[in-house]
């Protein structure tokens, strides 16, 4: 029998060229990914100009910018969960809702008895509860996506009425209303941002750096090709709900800490903008493709233009449409680019 090349004897399985690089990270899709964050950070720096030329004192101002980043902070940490689940091949509809619920089931007057760690505790567990409904209905329902967490939105919002009773709960607990003070600020940045920061850079690294992250793509991209490659696609899908509803119960907890209360009005369009967010920082809608740097910069992008409109004294009704108007930009640019790399 004739013996192998040594080169092909030698041969393993494919694996990164010399210097560790991934072909994927260098593929025609990865770079078109950094040039809409590019593009995004350009948007920024014009948005920002726009709000120096109009208004430069107020827009400028220290505690401006400090508002800025706290409004973008509570749907940044929703927006994160959610581009996971985009990412997966699924949607939820219901983050705007458990972020009620959470908001009110934690600060209910028994709830508040046990501290900011209590407060903290339930939010979080209220937000999970609800991510592993929607997570069991969608991977071993098995249930559409769309009307799993559609039924979960309106679930949710009616306890969180009910629990309520139509009113809005004050939190009594000291601790907690200080952190949204600005003796809490450390160096300057509210502690809200500094929670979003650290959402952020654990959403990158599980995304991009992790096991877990290559699977959610994966099974976004092709889930019958994911289950023949040995991913348990149910259970990844089971986890990511779980993650999402772990970023909302934060969410909860942070608007807690911003507005001194919970109401069954909390979270109101949350998963509107959370989703509008993901789109336009290039994430697609039918999975497979999406970045948390991207989705970030897309929050950024909706937060100051608000910011704008309410300096300016423009209508809110300008304001949606201008929103509206970058998200359909920001669909044909996707489809253009999936025409370009298919």
């Amino acid at each position: 029998m004739l013996n192998s090349p040594p080169s092909l004897a030698k041969a393993g399985p494919p694996g990164p060229p010399a210097g560790g690089r991934d072909p994927a990270r260098s593929s025609p899709l990865s770079r078109f990914a950094d040039v809409r964050n590019l593009s995004l950070l350009g948007v920024l720096v014009l948005l920002a100009a726009v709000g120096a030329l109009t208004k430069p004192e107020q827009f400028l101002s220290t505690g401006n910018l400090q508002l800025i980043l706290t409004q973008a902070s509570v749907i940044g940490v929703v927006t994160v969960g959610v581009t996971f689940v985009i990412i997966g091949g699924g949607i939820d509809l219901s983050v705007g809702a458990i972020v009620a619920l959470a908001s009110v089931w934690a600060t209910t007057v028994a709830t508040q008895e046990f501290g900011p760690a209590g407060i903290l505790m339930c939010a979080v567990l209220v937000g999970v509860g609800c991510g592993l409904v929607n997570g069991v209905l969608i991977a071993y329902g098995p249930m559409v996506p769309f009307i799993a967490t559609l039924a979960m939105l309106a679930a949710a919002r009616g306890l969180a009425l009910q629990l309520s009773e139509g009113k809005t709960q004050m939190v009594t607990v000291p601790s907690v209303l200080s952190l949204g003070e600005r003796d809490s600020y450390v160096l300057g940045v509210p502690p809200l941002v500094l929670v979003f920061a650290a959402v952020t850079v654990g959403g990158w690294l599980l995304l991009g750096r992790t096991t877990f992250g290559r699977r959610t793509v994966a099974v976004g991209g092709n889930a019958e090709a994911a289950r023949l490659a040995g991913i348990a696609v149910k259970r990844q899908r089971l986890m990511l709900y779980l993650l999402s509803g772990l970023c909302c119960g934060i969410a909860a907890f942070m608007l807690i800490v911003l507005t001194g209360s919970g109401q069954n009005t909390n979270g109101n369009l949350y998963e509107l903008d959370a989703i509008a967010a993901a789109i336009i920082g290039g994430t697609l809608l039918s999975g497979g493709r999406g970045t948390i740097t991207g989705s970030v910069l897309g929050v950024l992008v909706f937060t100051t233009i608000t910011n704008l409109f309410a300096l300016n004294n423009l209508q809110s009704a300008s304001q949606q449409i201008a929103k509206g108007a970058i998200i359909v930009a920001a669909v044909l640019l996707q489809r253009r680019s999936r025409a370009d790399h298919p």
